[in-house]
């Protein structure tokens, strides 16, 4: 853990642990491994669906609604993501986790069934509902089992899955669609999830108290549906209507009266989804803030940098990817070791590390060109990675460890579905400054999943792109504020110990 001087210099101050821990220190690997693989099984999807949409619509047809592939997938993933938090803080994390992953592979194993791109979209809902629990369960096990300064290694090699899998899911989906079926990108994570399955069964135990709980269905309902049309209205805006249609008013209209109801339930209710103490504390708000700023960032790079590369550049869709494989490669060699700098200097000041790579390399991005080499987009995607593996994490980790073992899945949960936020509304933003540069020389909208710019030639899309691009320099520095919104101080408990609320904040 470092010595007591050096982490007190770091604005690190841990109150005691106690005995309310979760897990054997010795089933620690069986569990990590079995949360990496659950992740594996949502990051493979998240990139080998792209590489079978042309044999999907081929078989099933359908091509108008293929975007809906990707956008139901990431609605359901978001409303459900601090339900489960709040879940997993009253029932426990296996059970959270192991529905999580039951509820994929079922939607996996109905979507490589499918008869039609409607039951395909409906079938992803259902993959989408399952790794909503999968992905904060996983890191919330972590926050569980592992010390302050084991952390940022273990979050690194969760990292590392998604770089690994940014190479391994399009070289399968190729594989698939190539030599044997579109339908096997799907029927793959069955094997994948049975094995998590069995690992966490076999190794994973939870001391749990028993006792009785008033679930809040009336804040789960309205949250749900509320932050469905919310980012329905995201997604969509700009795409299947106008902004300013009365399409688009109603349902932004409707998700703010129902989530202005949401917070009216939730402060009358006895045990609610998202308590009101995580929006008064500055560590939670300034945590929260990074995660929805590094969506919003990631989401821009994701969507252009490639569409740069080969609709500017003119590269290969493969070099392309390899291109922005350069971030997935920054990001977990960054996290997995920025437990050494923030044990030092502590959490905010890691991150405001972080926060100027990103910025120095959006910069960076604005001075592309046409003339520009593919190995400059790369390399300034690498920077992004190691600027957010600086970030992302050490912000998790910082409020994760305020908290103990019954508030830390609603604390995750809250973290994660910032980033989802951030997702949505990086797509609507960056959507719209790229189509209104490129007003009249698209079929159709540019960027998020609208595609409609491969026809445009590379002096009128670099011009567009660019903004994009200076947009993602003006979240970056959104990015450096809300990491000085992180105290200098932050009072960690470790290990599940069961602390209240309070704030302690320094």
């Amino acid at each position: 853990m470092g010595a007591p001087w050096l982490r007190l210099a770091a604005g690190v101050v841990d109150q005691p642990i106690t005995r309310a821990s979760v897990g054997l220190r010795s089933e620690r690997g069986p569990v990590l491994l079995s949360v990496m693989l659950s992740a594996g099984l949502v990051a493979i999807d998240s990139t080998i669906l792209a590489t079978a949409v042309p044999a999907i619509v081929d078989d099933l047809g359908g091509f108008s609604q293929f975007p809906w592939l990707f956008s139901i997938y990431l609605l359901a993933q978001a409303v459900a993501v601090p339900i489960y938090g709040k879940l997993a803080d009253i029932i426990g994390r296996k059970a959270i986790m192991l529905f999580g992953i039951g509820a994929f592979v079922l939607g996996s194993v109905l979507c490589g069934l499918a008869w039609s791109m409607p039951a395909l979209i409906a079938f992803r809902a259902i993959q989408g509902l399952g790794a909503g629990a999968v992905q904060p369960m996983g890191m919330t096990i972590i926050g569980d089992i592992y010390t302050l300064a084991e952390r940022a290694k273990v979050q690194g090699y969760l990292a590392s899955v998604w770089a690994i899998s940014a190479v391994v899911g399009p070289t399968l989906g190729g594989l698939f669609v190539d030599f044997l079926d579109w339908r096997w990108i799907f029927f793959v994570n069955v094997p994948l999830g049975a094995v998590a399955v069995w690992m966490l069964v076999r190794k994973f135990s939870e001391n749990l108290t028993r006792t009785k709980h008033k679930i809040d269905y009336a804040g789960a309902v309205l949250l749900a549906v509320g932050g469905s049309l919310l980012i329905f209205g995201l997604l969509e805006g700009g795409v299947l209507w106008s902004w300013f249609s009365w399409q688009s008013l109603l349902v932004l209209g409707g998700a703010a009266v129902l989530l202005v109801s949401f917070a009216l339930v939730e402060r009358r209710a006895a045990e609610p989804i998202l308590p009101g103490w995580i929006f008064t504390r500055r560590i939670l708000n300034g945590a929260n803030l990074v995660s929805l700023t590094v969506g919003v960032l990631l989401i821009g790079l994701t969507s252009y940098v490639p569409l740069f590369a080969q609709g500017v550049l003119k590269t290969s869709a493969l070099v392309a990817g390899f291109a922005l494989a350069a971030m997935t490669i920054g990001w977990p060699l960054a996290a997995s070791n920025s437990g050494r700098l923030y044990l030092r200097i502590g959490f905010r000041n890691t991150g405001l590390i972080g926060s100027v790579l990103v910025l120095a390399a959006a910069v960076l991005l604005i001075t592309l060109s046409p003339a520009s080499p593919i190995w400059v987009v790369a390399v300034t995607c690498f920077l992004v990675g190691l600027g957010l593996g600086l970030i992302a994490s050490p912000s998790l980790i910082a409020a994760q460890s305020t908290v103990g073992w019954q508030h830390r899945g609603v604390v995750t949960g809250a973290n994660m579905f910032a980033r989802s936020m951030g997702s949505a509304i990086g797509i609507a933003v960056f959507g719209a400054i790229a189509n209104s540069k490129l007003a009249g020389h698209t079929s159709g909208p540019v960027g998020g999943h609208g595609g409609g710019a491969s026809d445009v030639p590379p002096e009128v899309l670099a011009p567009a792109i660019q903004q994009v691009f200076f947009g993602s320099a003006v979240i970056a520095v959104v990015l450096i504020a809300a990491v000085l919104i992180i105290p200098r101080r932050v009072e960690t408990v470790e290990l599940g110990a069961p602390a209240t609320p309070e704030p302690t904040d320094r």
